[in-house]
């Protein structure tokens, strides 16, 4: 997006020019509330009670996870005006400008993912809404929506966030007015015994909630200025992130523990505690809640494509037409997995969720320690596109305490497929992604300190420099 106001965005991988920074932080508390207060979070709540947690313990887990994880994710949110990148580029100065395909091969599943469950979602509401009953309308209605918005770009999904924001509190504040109303609260707690392993549980799954967004956070911010104070972006991102996500997920608890048919069929339930006159209002708040995050999905999903493809052709932007074709591949796709998952969401959610955060957070350690501790917020951004430059092909002392992260993390996995035996020593619990989170930072500040190459300070391009 030119400074001088296109309506479509013009910027895909390449360093946002001072002269095209705009915005204000406020305006990454409304996108990532909006992009939180909306069903999925739900769903993710609800999930804690399913799998054993009592209403109290869960929330309180949540809460930790939330904090938590969100602190991770609103630290790589602050990356963004300082360096005017999208966070997978940022993410070669670690890797190597060819490494970074490791990670962004998992970050493209991870928007796939997370595109198709919220698609599948908003269809259903969509459906309602036009009294239709084959699934195929509401998602290709919904996919459609979301392919305007993506292509359009930065500035209209923060707009849609903000709209979204009123939209979820007001929707989402009546749910909670009718289902105090008509449930008795007190009655969602003391149901079950307190234990540690559901409460790390529910805390894997708020930390796991909010890490996810790691990969492409910065993305939405690095269109702010560039002396915007990290303190700023920092709080406004966690604040709006936490936030949103605990109001969710707390819903979800207490329909879920109250024994609501909720679980069953999760948009319809929530039409109904709303009554036929404010049914549609619903509805239009769980569309407008995952239009914005599945506009984020869909722009980050397109921009970590392209810098894959990049990091082997030296591409450093693309056409205005790639970057379309490249957005609605990437719906597409995510459309026909929605097809072929909507009768079997709930079950797969958790496990996506927590194998997600198995293979996030080292990739989260890495870039943070380097970022932070070892860089110190010095980046040379050309190099980033150069394979012969600074940052090399590949960087195996990153990609090998990536891979370490993952691997420590599998004696304390507790998830369907597959339970580690140090797991089934603490009772179920599981804390894989605190050791792979403890372990990752560790051995990479050790091995990377005196031998990642750093800039005496920040090298920016000479047309990106220009005001």
């Amino acid at each position: 997006m030119a400074g001088g106001g296109q309506i479509v965005e013009t910027r895909t991988i390449e360093m946002v020019s001072e002269s095209e920074r705009h915005g204000v932080p406020f305006n990454q508390f409304t996108l990532w509330f909006s992009a939180n207060l909306q069903i999925t979070a739900v769903v993710d709540g609800a999930l804690s009670i399913v799998f054993g947690a009592e209403a109290l313990t869960a929330i309180i887990g949540l809460l930790i996870g939330n904090i938590l994880g969100g602190i991770v994710m609103a630290l790589h949110s602050a990356q963004g005006p300082r360096l005017g990148l999208p966070q997978m580029i940022s993410s070669r100065a670690q890797f190597g400008v060819k490494g970074a395909t490791l990670p962004l091969i998992l970050v493209v599943i991870m928007y796939l993912g997370f595109a198709a469950t919220g698609t599948v979602l908003s269809g259903q509401a969509i459906n309602l809404m036009f009294g239709v009953s084959h699934p195929a309308f509401g998602i290709v209605a919904f996919g459609l929506l979301t392919a305007v918005v993506a292509i359009v770009g930065y500035r209209l999904i923060h707009t849609v966030g903000r709209i979204a924001s009123i939209v979820s509190i007001v929707g989402f504040g009546y749910l909670a007015i009718r289902l105090f109303s008509l449930y008795d609260i007190s009655q969602a707690f003391g149901q079950k015994p307190f234990s540690v392993a559901s409460l790390l549980l529910t805390v894997a799954l708020g930390a796991g909630w909010q890490l996810t967004f790691a990969p492409y956070v910065a993305d939405y911010s690095r269109y702010l200025p560039s002396n915007t104070k990290n303190s700023s972006t920092f709080l406004n991102t966690l604040l709006g992130s936490v936030i949103g996500a605990q109001l969710a997920m707390t819903f979800g608890v207490l329909v879920a523990a109250l024994g609501a048919t909720f679980l069953k069929n999760q948009v319809g339930f929530m039409g109904e505690l709303a009554g036929p006159a404010l049914a549609v209002v619903v509805y239009l708040a769980i569309v407008g809640g995952k239009l914005t995050v599945n506009c984020l999905n869909a722009y980050g999903g397109f921009m970590t494509m392209l810098t894959t493809v990049s990091s082997f052709s030296n591409q450093r932007s693309v056409s205005q037409a790639a970057r379309i074709v490249y957005i609605l591949l990437f719906i597409f796709v995510s459309m026909a997995i929605a097809l072929w998952a909507s009768a079997d969401f709930l079950s797969s959610f958790k496990n996506f969720v927590l194998l997600l955060l198995a293979v996030f957070v080292p990739w989260s350690a890495i870039n943070l320690v380097d970022y932070y501790l070892i860089s110190k917020e010095r980046v040379d951004i050309p190099a980033l596109y150069d394979p012969n430059g600074r940052y090399g092909a590949y960087n195996w002392v990153a990609l090998g305490c990536y891979v370490l992260g993952i691997l420590v993390q599998i004696p304390f996995l507790n998830q369907a497929l597959y339970q580690g035996p140090i797991s089934k020593m603490l009772d179920d619990a599981d804390i894989s992604w605190i050791v792979g989170l403890a372990v990752t930072s560790v051995v990479y500040y050790a091995l990377a300190r005196n031998t990642q190459s750093v800039p005496a300070e920040t090298i920016k391009p000479a047309a990106a420099s220009e005001a």
